[in-house]
Formats: structure tokens, sequence, C-alpha cells
């Protein structure tokens, strides 16, 4: 049981560093400015890329960045929507960095760290070895 949650603990860990370090890169690229987008799916405007980096976006945003990012970099972005659902109302922030990194490190905190710390604290199984010099009787 401990080893299918250490498991669980470094893939969840995983996907929100993952996610992350895709964040930082796409800011990185677009610089501290934030560009005016004009796309238009389904008839409503995002009116910066900031929209779209937020997690946990709304239904019309979320589209847009489905037409944005591949299907891989979508499904990462989609399963850090789920992991950070807990930790995206704690923080109100005009920085989308600060709504970005509060709520990952919150849940590197408890996925990784608490995931690994649970599964170490849990019992392991009981293996009796002999050792084949050893009599039986």
């Amino acid at each position: 049981m401990g080893s299918v949650l250490r498991l669980a603990a470094v893939v969840a860990a995983s996907l929100v560093a993952l996610s992350f370090l895709f964040f930082a890169v796409d800011q990185t690229r677009a610089g501290s400015a934030a560009q005016v987008n004009t796309v238009d799916a389904s008839k409503q405007k995002v009116s910066s890329d900031a929209a779209i980096d937020v997690p946990s976006p709304e239904p019309s945003v979320e589209r847009v960045r489905e037409a944005r990012h591949t299907g891989i970099r979508e499904g990462i972005d989609d399963a850090d929507d789920v992991l950070l659902a807990p930790f995206t109302g704690l923080v109100d922030s005009r920085n989308v960095w600060v709504e970005r990194m509060v709520p990952a490190v919150l849940a590197l905190l408890l996925y990784g760290l608490g995931g690994m710390i649970l599964a170490n604290a849990l019992p392991k199984p009981r293996h009796d070895h002999k050792d084949w010099r050893e009599a039986t009787g």
C-alpha cells in the first residue's frame, strides 16, 4: 500500500511541477507585458494571456486554452487544474505568478511531501525470511 501511495505522490507532484514549468516558460516567452488577445473561441474574447494561465479557468477561457495548447500539454494542465482546485480560492491577486505559485507550492507540499510522509508512516509488510543455514523443524 505504501508503494502505491508513494507512486501517486510522485505522479501528482510531477504533474503540478510540470504544469508550473510550462506556465513559467510561457510567461518568460511572452515577457512581462500582458499581450492583448483577440482569439474568438465560443464567441467570447479573452482579454489577455494571463486569463489562460490562471489555474482552473472558467469554461470559455478553458476552450481558448485547449485551442492554443497541444493535447499532451492540455492533459497536463487539466490534471493540474484538478490537483490545484482545493487551493485556487485561497489566493486573490492580480498577479498571475502569485495565482499560480501559491496553489502550486501548497499542492507540492500536500501531495508530494505529505504523500511521501504518509507512505513512509504506513506499516510495512513483515517478511519472515529464514536463512538457509537454519535448521527447520
